[in-house]
C-alpha cells in the first residue's frame, strides 16, 4: 500500500486465549496506520472495523471525517475478517466446534497492539460504525481509565432480539447451502451467498433507497452487493456473525448499570433509516451513559449512511459530530 494511504501491517500476538476457551495459535491482528503519532502518543484515534471490512476499506475516513494531518489513525481489523486471524487462515473454527470470538477478545488484542506498537497511555477517540461501534462500547466498558471519547455510529451496546434474528437469517442462508458440511464447505456456496446477499441488502439499505434505483432489485443485488461478500471465505462471514450474535458489553448482566460505568465522553449517532439499529435502541444506550449526546443523521442510505465513503452530505454530518466530540474535555 502506498505511503499516501497509510502503512498496512500485521502485529503478531502469539498464542491468544479466547473467552470461549479456545486459543488462536500464532494470532495476528492486521491494521492500517494513517498519519503519524506525536512525541507523547496523545493523538491516536482507533477505528475498529465493521462487519466484512478490512482496514483499507475504511481508509476513506482519513480526510472527510478524521484529519490525518493532526491524528494518527489506526484502523484495526477484528478477528474473522480475513485479514486478521480468521477461519480462512486455518487458525480458528466456528461455533459448531466451540469457537466464538467475542468483542472482549477483539478489544484485548487491540489493547496489546496499542501498547506494544504505539506505547499509548490514553486514547483520545475510538470511532466505530456498526460492529466497530460495538467494539467502541466494549473498549469504554473494559478500559474506562484509558478511553477519553467514543463515537458510536449505527451500533448498540448489546445485540437486540430483532437484530439477532437478522444475523441468524444470514447464518442460515449460508449453512442451508448444499455444500455446507457442518464445519465448512465442500464447494463454493453459490446459492447460499446469493440468498445471503438478498437478505443483507434488504436490511442494509432503506425502502426509499430501493425506490430510487432504476434496475430490478435482483439485478442490483447481484451486481452491487454480491461481489462484496464473494471476496470473503464464507467461514469468515459466519465467524463474524457469531461475534455479532454474542455481542453484549454487560455479558448478560444489567446493561444500564454497565453503561453507567463508562467515563468516556460519548457521541451516539443514529441513522434515520437504519433497519438494523433503530434510533430508539441507540437512544436507550445514550440515556444510560452520563453526558452522552445522541445525534441523528438524516439519510435515505439506511444503515450504510454510517459508512458514506461516496456521499459527501453524510460525511459532512459525521465530521461535525466528531469535531464537536473532540472539543469536549476528557473525563479520564
Amino acid at each position: 500500500m502506498s505511503a499516501s494511504t497509510g502503512l498496512l501491517a500485521s502485529h503478531e500476538l502469539g498464542n491468544l486465549p479466547l473467552s470461549c476457551g479456545r486459543t488462536i495459535a500464532a494470532a495476528q491482528l492486521t491494521y492500517l496506520q494513517i498519519g503519524q503519532a506525536n512525541a507523547d502518543r496523545s493523538n491516536l484515534v482507533l477505528v475498529p472495523t465493521s462487519y466484512g471490512a478490512r482496514p483499507e476499506d475504511l481508509a476513506w475516513l482519513a480526510g472527510p471525517v478524521l484529519d490525518p494531518e493532526h491524528w494518527c489513525i489506526v484502523i484495526a481489523g477484528m478477528f474473522g475478517n480475513g485479514a486478521s486471524s480468521s477461519p480462512s487462515h486455518g487458525a480458528m473454527g466456528l461455533a459448531e466446534q466451540g469457537w466464538v470470538v467475542s468483542h472482549r477478545d477483539n478489544v484485548a488484542a487491540q489493547y496489546r497492539l496499542l501498547r506494544e506498537v504505539f506505547g499509548i497511555e490514553k486514547l483520545p477517540l475510538i470511532y466505530g460504525w456498526s460492529m466497530g461501534a460495538q467494539q467502541a462500547y466494549q473498549w469504554a466498558v473494559d478500559h474506562p481509565e484509558l478511553v477519553e471519547r467514543i463515537c458510536c455510529v449505527g451500533g448498540t451496546a448489546r445485540t437486540s432480539p430483532h437484530n439477532r434474528l437478522f444475523c441468524l437469517s444470514l447464518r442460515q442462508a449460508l449453512t442451508a447451502d448444499r455444500h455446507w458440511n457442518g464445519s465448512g464447505f465442500d464447494g463454493p456456496p453459490s446459492q447460499g451467498l446469493l440468498t445471503y446477499a438478498l437478505i443483507y441488502a434488504s436490511w442494509a439499505a432503506s425502502q426509499p433507497f430501493f425506490r430510487s434505483i432504476s434496475e430490478p432489485v435482483e439485478l442490483h443485488v447481484e451486481q452491487q452487493w454480491l461481489p462484496h461478500y464473494q471476496r470473503h471465505d464464507p467461514r469468515d462471514l459466519i465467524a463474524m456473525l457469531d461475534t455479532w450474535l454474542a455481542h453484549d458489553v454487560a455479558g448478560g448482566g444489567d446493561l444500564a448499570a454497565t453503561l453507567a460505568g463508562i467515563r468516556a465522553c460519548t457521541a451516539v449517532v443514529a441513522l434515520s433509516h437504519d433497519l438494523y439499529f433503530p434510533a430508539d435502541d441507540l437512544a436507550a444506550d445514550a440515556n444510560a451513559i452520563a453526558g452522552a449526546e445522541l445525534h441523528v443523521i438524516t439519510s435515505e442510505l439506511g444503515h450504510r449512511a454510517g459508512n458514506p465513503h461516496s456521499s459527501p452530505a453524510e460525511q459532512q454530518q459525521l465530521s461535525r459530530i466528531v469535531e464537536n466530540l473532540l472539543q469536549q474535555p476528557s473525563h479520564v
